[in-house]
């Protein structure tokens, strides 16, 4: 069961990317989403870095992004209970979902 969770979601991370460490929490332990949210995103990183593809500009800004988003985060999930975190969720996977369709089929 693991082996196909991890090979659906190593396409989705590779294919698409975002929310994949949400899908990892919902799958397995917190801790261990982490560590493989980590591992594929230094991954990621290694490959594009070496082949110099990395716009480093960019890449701490959205570092920096990433890092209050999760604080910001924590402390609305903190406060509001794991009902809010699911809807939140939710609406952020079907916004994902309906914007890749809109530039897939309609753009």
């Amino acid at each position: 069961m693991a082996c196909g969770i991890g090979l659906v979601l190593g396409f989705y991370d590779g294919f698409f990317g975002p929310v994949t460490g949400s899908f990892l929490v919902f799958l397995y332990a917190s801790a261990s989403a982490k560590l493989v949210n980590t591992a594929t995103n230094m991954a990621a990183l290694e490959l594009f870095a070496w082949t110099g593809h990395v716009w480093w500009h960019f890449a701490l800004t959205m570092a920096v992004a990433n890092v209050t988003g999760s604080l910001l985060d924590t402390r609305l999930a903190l406060r509001h209970g794991t009902g809010f975190v699911w809807l939140v969720f939710l609406a952020v996977v079907s916004a994902l979902i309906l914007k890749t369709g809109f530039d897939a089929f309609l753009k």
